[in-house]
């Protein structure tokens, strides 16, 4: 399999530790936020779930960024979702309610989260439409998202895009209900396309369980079947790699090992 668009190269920056990972990722939001409302009037921004991004929604929710950033002129996404209700444990939406949205004073109509107690398939169908009628698309033009923001599996997923899953190679649709065999269960996504036309792609990871992964998706062979991380390569905009030292551990001598500016 191929990569679907001409690609830029990644910019890896590694910090000491997780707080220094959530403080540098936490800083970039604002600036990109910042850039992007002095250009457009607007920040679009996809939120990642999962465990790592829980300490930069908390900066974010806290001062100075709760009365820096520009809210009212930031509209808030989903890079995907599990299927359940908004106030399951398991949900992303809830999971950024709780530790970012609910202490900022972000409309309630900037926020646009998956709809996932609607059902796998009708949940997706119902996104990609609130995605299309947001950013006015045509039936094969692509969103541009300002910033989307993602993690890493152990084994090379991002979103809820994983290994052998025929999402990997979805080129028409912008999001897609998924049934994931490892986890027994379905998923929401946004497609690989989608996440190659944002303005600025930014994967967050952290721990020294995700260190062979990490060097395998940014040092191995292009095999986004196995490690679909790998499909995630911007056209025409940024991709950052925020790692901790821990989940760098495995690319000192490769060249991608360079450290942050701290914050």
């Amino acid at each position: 399999m191929s990569a679907a668009f001409p690609s830029v190269a990644p910019e890896v920056r590694v910090c000491k530790d997780a707080a220094a990972l959530a403080r540098n990722v936490a800083a970039q939001c604002y600036r990109l936020a910042c850039q992007a409302v002095a250009q457009a009037g607007r920040f679009t921004l996809v939120l990642a779930g999962g465990n790592t991004p829980r300490a930069t929604y908390a900066l974010l929710a806290a001062e100075p960024y709760r009365s820096a950033m520009p809210w009212a002129q930031t509209h808030v996404f989903w890079g995907d979702e599990r299927v359940v209700p908004p106030q399951h444990p398991e949900s992303n939406y809830r999971m950024a309610y709780e530790t970012l949205l609910a202490h900022v004073a972000i409309p309630a109509a900037n926020v646009h989260r998956i709809p996932a107690e609607r059902g796998a398939e009708a949940a997706a169908a119902d996104y990609e439409r609130t995605v299309r009628e947001f950013f006015g698309l045509q039936d094969t033009a692509w969103p541009h998202f300002d910033l989307i923001l993602l993690g890493l599996g152990r084994d090379g997923h991002t979103a809820s895009l994983f290994p052998g899953s025929p999402a990997l190679y979805e080129s028409r649709r912008l999001v897609v209900a998924t049934w994931v065999p490892q986890l027994q269960a379905y998923r929401l996504t946004l497609t690989p396309p989608v996440l190659c036309q944002a303005r600025h792609v930014l994967f967050v990871v952290s721990g020294r369980d995700k260190a062979a992964a990490v060097r395998r998706v940014l040092c191995g062979p292009y095999r986004p079947a196995r490690y679909p991380a790998q499909l995630v390569r911007p056209s025409h905009g940024q991709l950052l790699w925020y790692l901790d030292d821990a989940a760098a551990a495995q690319l000192k001598g490769t060249g991608y090992f360079l450290p942050a500016a701290e914050n």
